[in-house]
């Protein structure tokens, strides 16, 4: 019965998977994103319950009440293409902010929540590998891997992280919405094998800073310990 009563009061994150992860070895080879995110949040002290809605099949929550938090997840998808469910992303993101139901995204999230408040994403020089940004509440590294990035924030948020690369690397609304261009889910070993599959992308000068880059460690788990204060009310 306590155990019980224990899991009762536990957090509902509502995942927004926009990826599929099955379409290649990479893939098949490793968790998809909900469980990545899972992994990084079951090993802190404080646990959630999940439910994972497959965004990217048009599964949406109906209402942004079903669940206490949200978090949209990254994909190599571009939030600048049509996606035959951007749209209804969008529409529940504004429902969210409306309702100030906290809202997390990383990466596609949020870029995707930036477009739908109003602020402006472009196409610029692949940034990949660990990377250093630079937030309110101090240096973090972590896993990087975009393209798109945020050029202009949406009304009414502030931009709470910057790097070398990308002068929008997190934003806030309110004490409701929070944002990371960076992918805090990423494993040494799921980045070690995106990089080694999709480095060509890069170009030799670029490849060769990535694998420098590597030999840092990312610090996905202090970035869970904030998204957790946050979806609780901690988090300022």
């Amino acid at each position: 019965l306590l155990l019980s009563c224990l899991s009762m009061q536990r957090l509902r994150l509502g995942i927004l998977q926009v990826n599929h992860d099955t379409s290649d070895d990479i893939g098949n080879g490793f968790p998809d994103d909900a469980h990545r995110f899972r992994d990084l949040f079951d090993a802190l002290d404080q646990r959630f319950t999940y439910r994972v809605y497959m965004t990217i099949g048009g599964e949406l929550p109906a209402h942004p009440d079903e669940q206490d938090a949200f978090l949209i997840t990254g994909s190599p998808l571009s939030v600048l293409d049509d996606l035959a469910w951007k749209e209804g992303l969008f529409a529940f993101i504004r429902a969210c902010d409306i309702a100030r139901k906290p809202l997390l995204g990383c990466c596609f999230g949020h870029q995707a929540i930036a477009m739908a408040l109003g602020g402006r994403v472009d196409r610029g020089d692949w940034n990949v590998g660990v990377e250093t940004a630079h937030f309110d509440q101090g240096d973090l590294p972590l896993y990087v891997f975009h393209q798109d990035q945020v050029t202009a924030l949406p009304p009414e948020t502030r931009g709470i992280a910057h790097s070398a690369a990308c002068p929008h690397a997190g934003f806030a609304k309110g004490t409701h919405i929070l944002t990371t261009q960076a992918h805090p889910e990423f494993t040494p070993g799921f980045m070690a094998a995106l990089v080694d599959k999709y480095g060509v992308l890069l170009g030799d000068e670029a490849l060769s800073k990535t694998h420098d880059s590597l030999t840092q460690q990312a610090k996905g788990h202090v970035f869970a310990q904030w998204a957790a204060d946050f979806f609780s009310g901690k988090w300022l």
